[in-house]
């Protein structure tokens, strides 16, 4: 099986593309850059890990993502929410911090362009970074989205490109200590909203993330 991988740089993405070495064959990396806060980040950081795999990367621009502003991860002028960590497994003020950095439609079009890849470079697998804990707030992490979205493209493509995530059942604890057993090069690793010199610590992405890195670690020793 050969594959191409949605890849962000952050923990999902990353930790499933370490998976997908181990599955398939990947011919391509692809990063997305839609006009998000932390666009020139998650680029260096996806091109980073690439270059650890030895892998083909690329970069592609969607300027069009600017008129869909009504999420905090593209439009400045909207705050990006900040979760006391306590409030992480409150699911109704989840909720409320994920239709703030909700961007309309992100995961369909993406996937839809990266099948139109691996239709083009004979690839069986498009592997996209979803999980549970996300999936209760995003719908396009579920696991009903991609049966619904695996359906589709058995009719938009004629090589049949399925969606796998092999993060998609795990938690983010889970999704550390898989990293771990993986080898993930965590140092590349960029889960944050913004785009700073360093994970800022605060949003609900960074709370997540280092949160699981705390349990996570600790739990893998």
């Amino acid at each position: 099986m050969k594959s191409i991988v949605l890849l962000s740089g952050g923990l999902d993405s990353t930790v499933c593309l370490a998976q997908a070495l181990r599955t398939s064959t990947v011919e391509l990396c692809l990063t997305f850059d839609y006009n998000q806060r932390a666009a020139a980040r998650e680029i260096s950081q996806a091109a980073a890990l690439a270059q650890h795999y030895d892998l083909a990367h690329k970069v592609l621009k969607l300027d069009f993502f600017e008129n869909f502003n009504t999420s905090a991860l593209t439009n400045n002028k909207i705050a990006v929410p900040q979760p006391p960590e306590q409030s992480l497994d409150d699911w109704q003020v989840a909720r409320q911090t994920a239709a703030t950095v909700w961007v309309p439609n992100r995961n369909g079009i993406f996937i839809n362009i990266a099948a139109a890849w691996a239709e083009t470079l004979n690839c069986q697998l498009v592997v996209t970074g979803f999980n549970a804990e996300e999936a209760v707030t995003f719908p396009d992490n579920s696991a009903a989205y991609v049966l619904a979205v695996n359906e589709a493209l058995s009719y938009s493509t004629a090589n049949g490109v399925r969606v796998v995530s092999y993060t998609q059942r795990l938690n983010k604890i889970e999704i550390v200590q898989l990293g771990q057993r993986l080898g993930v090069p965590w140092q590349h690793v960029w889960s944050c909203y913004h785009g700073g010199e360093k994970m800022c610590g605060k949003c609900e992405s960074c709370c997540r993330y280092f949160r699981a890195l705390e349990v996570g670690m600790q739990n893998d020793q």
